[in-house]
């Protein structure tokens, strides 16, 4: 690959960080609402998701009319994410990244984001049963850390109008009020075990998001904050190695779980995507490689297992040894069985001599990084099942924060398969070699 400095110019861009003292304060229902102010406004909003997720961003991105990226020092890098900054800053009128977990958790957080990029915090508060200590959290979450640009805050789930008032009234000097947002049920995004219900599950999404919009524009009105300098970076040029290879990308409810920027890559080493669902199509488009991505499979077991046509098709494939890669719920669909919580375990595809069990508490939870014989890729991992198999592993993934998430990568053939979900950027010739026949 060569390497060229770029020409061109630094960019200033309206951007806030939204983060929070703690998960559960309704960072993406703020996030999300102040991009669709701000969209109704007619302004052009690109919205950033901090960490590996894919549930806030199909909310985010209803919100904001546009896909939303991923910034994460681990997976990416600063200079890939200083990038997408910068190209963003190019198109918008303003820049919203929702922050993981609370401000100053985690190592990268989101607080070590926002010193790097130089991006003034917005931090969401819930007010409930809370007054005048409501200033001296948004004092603490300000000052904790003195190179931290900290511009304001917003109270969540106040009881009234007064109650916003006097929130807004016993602040520090200097430090913005955002607006509030009331208990209301009109704002609440629904949730199921990974975290929020998928955006396109939720029949009146666009009504909550644009009643909390009009709720933070009446408490605090529709003023841009200040502009940010966003400076382009030193990149690598992708190298054409998938020139010509056809990739299908399972893609429906089942198998949702999708970095846009993992496509938007393999488009950029040439290759040509073709999308199937496992829900709906019986026969498998004219490729060379699959890509069998996470999702909810547990929730369409009895669709899944009743497509044998689709199934003989996958098993088609991995005879004639042509590559697949397979993460999370792709994987589950290629075991043998997989047992709900409440159920007897239904038959799969077979292809992995595995079987699966749900279960109520999450399995391992954290980053990863793991070395295969193309080359080290980093990811994620989040899952609520658990994996009994006799294969031996030829990977195991490793924490960065210490967590004793470490998932076994299997191989059969030309098939790979994890619960880990590979953040593609990470190393483009891996996953080149992953992916070429």
């Amino acid at each position: 690959m060569t390497s060229a400095l770029s020409t061109a110019e630094p960019r200033r861009c309206p951007a806030l960080l939204v983060s929070a003292p703690a998960s559960g304060q309704g960072k993406t229902t703020v996030t999300a609402a102040l991009a669709r102010m701000h969209r109704n406004a007619g302004r052009r909003v690109r919205v950033f998701k901090t960490g590996p997720d894919f549930l806030d961003p199909m909310i985010l991105a209803r919100a904001s009319g546009h896909e939303v990226l991923q910034l994460d020092l681990f997976m990416g890098g600063a200079d890939h994410c200083k990038q997408l900054l910068w190209e963003a800053a190019g198109e918008a009128d303003l820049i919203l990244i929702e922050g993981v977990m609370g401000l100053y958790d985690g190592n990268p957080s989101s607080a070590d984001l926002a010193v790097l990029f130089g991006i003034p915090v917005l931090g969401v508060i819930d007010a409930g049963g809370m007054a005048q200590t409501f200033a001296a959290l948004a004092h603490g979450l300000a000052s904790y850390r003195p190179e931290l640009s900290f511009s304001g805050v917003l109270g969540n789930r106040i009881g009234s109008e007064g109650h916003g008032r006097m929130l807004a009234e016993s602040l520090p000097a200097g430090m913005h009020w955002y607006g509030a947002l009331s208990r209301d049920e009109a704002f609440t995004l629904p949730s199921r075990h990974l975290g929020l219900v998928q955006g396109d599950e939720i029949a009146d999404l666009d009504a909550r998001l644009d009643a909390a919009a009009e709720a933070i524009a009446s408490s605090a009105g529709t003023d841009l904050p200040a502009p940010v300098t966003f400076q382009p970076q030193r990149c690598e040029a992708v190298p054409r190695l998938l020139e010509g290879v056809r990739i299908g990308v399972a893609r429906d409810g089942a198998f949702s779980f999708i970095y846009p920027a993992n496509l938007a890559l393999l488009e950029q080493m040439g290759a040509k995507l073709s999308f199937f669902s496992p829900l709906a199509d019986q026969a498998l488009p004219e490729v060379d490689s699959l890509y069998l991505p996470g999702g909810y499979p547990e929730l369409y077991l009895s669709q899944l297992s009743a497509n044998r046509e689709l199934t003989a098709q996958v098993r088609a494939h991995m005879a004639a040894d042509k590559p697949l890669l397979a993460e999370c719920g792709g994987m589950l669909w290629l075991t043998e069985s997989l047992a709900p919580l409440d159920g007897e375990p239904v038959s799969l595809c077979g292809l992995l001599p595995a079987r699966a069990q749900m279960q109520k508490r999450f399995a391992a939870l954290g980053l990863q990084r793991f070395s295969l014989p193309e080359g080290e890729l980093r990811g994620h991992t989040f899952h609520h099942s658990s994996l009994e198999t006799s294969l031996e592993p030829i990977a195991r993934g490793e924490c960065p924060n210490g967590r004793r998430a470490a998932e076994p990568v299997y191989r059969i053939g030309r098939m790979t398969a994890s619960y880990i979900h590979s953040y593609f950027p990470s190393n483009p010739p891996a996953i080149a070699a992953l992916f070429r026949p």
